[in-house]
């Protein structure tokens, strides 16, 4: 079974959250309003990359 985790910052108020999944050698993101929408697979390398740039 795959384990989606939220982020603590979202709200019970709806807004734009996204979910995150440890999928194998991929990170798995999706839209929590939308769970069986289309999902975004970024490897672990550049999912790091991408955090590490959005904290800057």
């Amino acid at each position: 079974m795959i384990k989606w985790r939220k982020s603590s910052h979202s709200n019970t108020q709806g807004g734009d959250c996204v979910e995150l999944a440890k999928l194998g050698e991929v990170i798995g993101v999706r839209d929590s309003k939308d769970p069986d929408g289309p999902k975004l697979l970024v490897g672990r390398e550049e999912f790091t990359a991408l955090v590490a740039s959005l904290k800057r």
